[in-house]
């Protein structure tokens, strides 16, 4: 079976990357800015004709790499059931796609059960350290100190909740023995997988970064600068993930793992402690649920801001017949923008962890205040950010985050977002355990007033505090019709998932895409501040011209977002794999014996 799969990723890069791995470097060139989603997909070295729709009756898988989706579809053909694919699928993401893919981050788990009817939604976000503090990155007058640290080594990393996160969901609703799911995670860190084109860009362009750790370099930049063709062995990470295996939650947050993690930290000015990792737990908490048409959202709630910021968007647009415009017509764009101004702005106050601070989800979600913000909406007539609300506290979230998607032949259905942060998280790599560690306490609203490269706003809800977890836009999403599975999404992409996520599902529900369109659809984004409204790969010169002078900033932006999502109708499940980061992959042909 291991031979089959390695052959199979042999294949695979055949079949999508063709011979034109030079034109991978497009996906970073502001020459690609201009193209339009078709062109787009050619300069990535696919074929116009080629498509990335998969069907079956039997399940679906759809996440950002090929063996981990390969992987999840092998789980559902040994006879595991949606559960047991995701969990063997994370895993094997650690592996294959070290940027995002982890152990040593955390994320969310939406859930509907097929055979309850009940949905679920599980919250392994990292914690704050007990050590940690409001004013860990300050210095002692009050002032910023140096973003780097909350990005960058050992300080910027919070308490890992994915393998705590897994085993929880494994206990709860696995099938198969939780060893067997992390076989092929094994096998690849063991044994390597080929470096694809677009990872050798990836491990290329941080090289840098990627070389300032002596065992972050040694694993990642071993074949620098020629990365193509080779292959990438974790021997460390293998062993490590064998622990887990053996040993299940214990593994990772005790003995001789949990020692090797504390005694680095602490001898390199980290914070996590064997204390932290013992006392680390996950969550079960109650999924957002609500209407929107004829169809029922089942989203995350906070920590992550994404689920909330959904409903209350959607409750001010349907009260507006978009069916009736044009899609991406001026009047749609302009709705959108401000639309979004306002969800993006109450999440720089609002939201947080709610084991710590009261978030109104509430009020927020009401369709009372959905209707006070629509009064204030004007089409055609931009609102000025300031107008809405002044913003001081900023706040970071990183565009690398990986999402993805499972359905079975029994109807459960998982959705599924977990990240490191940053590109590779903190850049550090625990030595002689293979784990890279993420940079999530750059998530907590440090100081305020701070310009920072992602241009969040938060405030005090949002402080670090020991034991708390960051504020996350994360979006895992399950749609229901008539109680039964309608489409299931998500993506990476920081601050854009939510707007990602919000059109992905206007786009099927408001407009009747299939899978496809709505997927290959251009995607805008405003966050409130800053006061920018982006588009990707083009805008219309006409519609430029008439949003500037409603007062928009325009801006045409690379894609950051990868939507991963499953859709069933008529009794088939069909997965799509967004082309916009040319590693992801939907698995097609799913046959349970």
């Amino acid at each position: 079976m291991e031979k089959l799969i390695i052959n199979g990723q042999k294949k695979l890069l055949m079949k999508v990357f063709k011979k034109k791995y030079y034109l991978l470097i497009l996906f970073f060139s502001i020459n690609a800015f201009s193209l339009e989603p078709i062109a787009y997909l050619n300069s990535l070295g696919y074929e116009p004709a080629q498509k990335k729709l998969a069907s079956s009756k039997n399940g679906m898988i759809t996440s950002q790499h090929f063996l981990a989706t390969a992987v999840g579809e092998k789980i559902l053909n040994k006879g595991g059931n949606a559960y047991d694919a995701s969990i063997a699928i994370a895993f094997t993401l650690a592996v294959v796609l070290p940027r995002a893919g982890n152990i040593g981050g955390g994320g969310f788990m939406v859930i509907y059960d097929g055979e309850t009817k009940k949905p679920y939604s599980i919250d392994f976000r990292e914690k704050a350290p007990e050590f940690s503090s409001k004013d860990m990155y300050l210095n002692k007058d009050g002032t910023f100190n140096d973003l780097k640290l909350s990005t960058f080594g050992y300080l910027a990393s919070g308490v890992p909740g994915t393998v705590a996160g897994l085993w929880e969901v494994h206990k709860k609703f696995g099938s198969l023995p939780w060893n067997v799911l992390i076989e092929d995670a094994i096998y690849f860190a063991e044994n390597g997988f080929e470096i694809t084109p677009f990872l050798a860009d990836i491990l290329l362009r941080y090289s840098e970064d990627l070389s300032s750790f002596p065992e972050t370099k040694e694993i990642f930049q071993k074949h620098y600068p020629n990365f193509k063709n080779k292959m990438l062995v974790q021997s460390d990470l293998a062993n490590t993930l064998r622990i887990i295996a053996s040993k299940g939650r214990d593994g990772f947050y005790k003995g001789e793992i949990a020692e090797k993690i504390s005694s680095e930290m602490k001898t390199n000015g980290g914070l996590i402690t064997k204390s932290d990792l013992q006392k680390y737990n996950p969550v079960w908490r109650e999924p957002l649920i609500s209407e929107y048409r004829d169809t029922s959202i089942i989203t995350m709630g906070p920590p992550s801001s994404g689920g909330l910021h959904i409903i209350q968007m959607l409750n001010i647009i349907e009260n507006f017949e978009l069916n009736l415009m044009k899609h991406n017509s001026l009047e749609y764009i302009n709705l959108l923008a401000e639309v979004m101004k306002y969800a993006y702005s109450d999440r720089s106050k609002y939201l947080g962890d709610p084991d710590f601070y009261e978030v109104p989800i509430k009020k927020i979600t009401s369709k009372d205040y959905a209707k006070n913000i629509l009064s204030n909406i004007k089409i055609g007539k931009a609102t000025p950010a300031n107008d809405i609300y002044p913003g001081k506290h900023l706040m970071k979230e990183s565009h690398e985050t990986t999402h993805f998607s499972v359905a079975d032949k029994s109807g459960n259905v998982v959705s599924m977002t977990y990240t490191l942060n940053s590109t590779f998280g903190s850049k550090v790599v625990i030595k002689d355990t293979g784990i890279l560690m993420n940079n999530e306490m750059d998530d907590f609203s440090a100081a305020p007033g701070i310009p920072n490269q992602f241009n969040l706003l938060g405030a005090e809800a949002n402080q670090i505090t020991p034991f708390k977890r960051p504020l996350s836009s994360m979006t895992p999403t399950i749609v229901l019709k008539d109680e039964e599975l309608f489409f299931t999404t998500g993506s990476p992409g920081g601050s854009r998932i939510i707007s990602a996520v919000l059109q992905s599902i206007l786009n099927i529900i408001d407009f009747g895409m299939d899978l496809e369109e709505a997927t290959f659809a251009k995607r805008i984004h405003h966050q409130w501040y800053p006061d920018i409204l982006e588009f990707e790969f083009s805008l219309d010169e006409e519609i430029n011209m008439k949003l500037q002078k409603m007062d928009y900033v325009t801006s045409i932006v690379i894609p950051l977002t990868c939507l991963q999502t499953i859709m069933f109708k008529d009794g088939i499940y069909y997965g799509y794999g967004d082309f916009r980061r040319v590693d992801a992959f939907a698995s097609g042909e799913i046959i349970v014996r």
